[in-house]
């Protein structure tokens, strides 16, 4: 097959058939087109991913022909917004703080909304942004709980009535390589994925201690990543870009998930410093989930994925059996860095009013990464219905606390540092 010939249609059916938007595929240059638009972003969360966000949505803006401007930020800290919203021309009327400042971001009008936040806040701003009338650019993953991931999917599914795209921040879905693995999967270069195996693991990430006279709030904001309760855990806020790929390639979530981990090294909070664990796909279809943040340890990130005919790493190397090298069909992308390529999209389905919404893959990723997360912590057999649809299920309404809307209201409870759950008893 001369895939160099392949018609734009018969290439997009391919892609969307695994689950890819046909809008992931970059439209034309509206600026060749000699169209001028102009569009107004806002950011919400000026940390360093918001702040490199914001960058990459201005880099895109400029590969498509848009005329962008912000026009709003927010953030718990007010000197964030303040650094933020200067380096991007926003008024200081319009840099909001504090914990309700996300809400003041949606009155203004803004095009489109980038979402930052600690994971915890996700839900909550995501389907607030959506009852706005905002499009939506959200970092992963987008929960923390399972009536979190629920909320975004029904969120997504309002976002698709009213037309708004919105587009998530696993990048791996607008990367040449992995689009390339997409395709080459779909066409059966290796035939039927029968198993694999998926790792994000590295060294420990920078964490926060308690200054004297800190209330709780802000401690937990400001070390998010050491806290289930604001991050997920690792495996969620982190590996959730495996568990993302494996779905792409496999075409489905998991159905359940059985693993361990444990926490040997960590200062602060109460996640878990490894994990491992099944992920069962169903009809006989394993990928042997693991990661760890342990420093001076042996690391990698990949995703390698056993088919009948050979094998596949989702950045873009196939091979048969008796070793020889596959060829990967071609793909358009108009940035060869991802983290431009998804703003490049979202921009080209709100220009074409394309729909690209990706609220559904990333809360489903999220939700697996949960699962494994829960089965690890429990040490119990946990099942994707337990998660999604069983609502009998001791897990179906496990919510972590505090949530989003808590720290709204008042003073919140940080949970004690340094005591982990431990499998069977949590």
């Amino acid at each position: 097959m001369d895939t160099k010939h392949v018609s734009r249609r018969n290439f997009i059916k391919g892609l969307t058939a695994l689950g890819v938007a046909a809008q992931a595929i970059p439209l034309v240059n509206v600026r060749a087109q000699g169209v001028s638009k102009k569009m107004t972003v806002a950011l919400i969360g000026c940390g360093g991913r918001g702040t490199g966000a914001l960058d990459n949505f201005m880099a895109a803006a400029k590969l498509v022909g848009v005329e962008a401007a912000a026009v709003a930020v927010a953030d718990v800290f007010k000197d964030r917004a303040l650094n933020c919203g200067r380096r991007h021309g926003v008024p200081e009327e319009r840099c909001f703080d504090g914990f309700s400042g996300y809400q003041k971001v949606l009155e203004q009008p803004v095009d489109i909304v980038l979402l930052a936040t600690s994971p915890n806040f996700r839900p909550l701003h995501f389907a607030a942004a959506v009852q706005a009338g905002k499009h939506v650019f959200m970092e992963k993953p987008v929960a923390v709980d399972p009536p979190g991931a629920r909320r975004v999917m029904a969120a997504g599914e309002e976002a698709r009535k009213k037309g708004l795209t919105v587009v998530a921040g696993t990048q791996r879905r607008h990367q040449e390589g992995y689009l390339q693995s997409a395709k080459a999967i779909r066409e059966g270069l290796i035939g039927n994925i029968v198993g694999g195996r998926i790792s994000w693991c590295g060294g420990a990430l920078w964490f926060k201690t308690k200054d004297p006279g800190e209330d709780d709030a802000h401690y937990l904001v400001r070390n998010w990543t050491s806290f289930t309760e604001m991050s997920g855990d690792h495996i969620c806020e982190q590996h959730v870009h495996n568990i993302d790929i494996a779905n792409w390639m496999i075409g489905r979530p998991p159905v359940s998930a059985v693993g361990f981990g444990g926490r040997a090294r960590r200062k602060t909070g109460d996640q878990f410093d490894f994990f491992s664990v099944d992920l069962d796909y169903g009809n006989d279809v394993h990928i042997h989930s693991m990661c760890r943040q342990i420093n001076d340890t042996y690391g990698g990130v990949w995703e390698e994925f056993v088919g009948t005919k050979g094998t596949a790493w989702g950045g873009g190397a196939m091979k048969t059996y008796d070793g020889t090298r596959l060829t990967l069909p071609d793909v358009a992308v108009a940035s060869g860095d991802p983290y431009i390529q998804e703003h490049v999209d979202l921009l080209n389905s709100i220009l074409k009013n394309a729909g690209l919404n990706e609220a559904q893959n990333v809360a489903q990723a999220t939700l697996g990464a949960i699962m494994a997360r829960t089965a690890a912590y429990t040490g119990q057999l946990v099942r994707w219905s337990d998660m999604a649809e069983r609502k009998d299920s001791n897990f179906y309404n496990l919510t972590l606390a505090p949530a989003a809307e808590d720290f709204e209201k008042g003073p919140v409870t940080a949970p004690p540092d340094d005591v982990p759950s431990v499998p069977g008893h949590a």
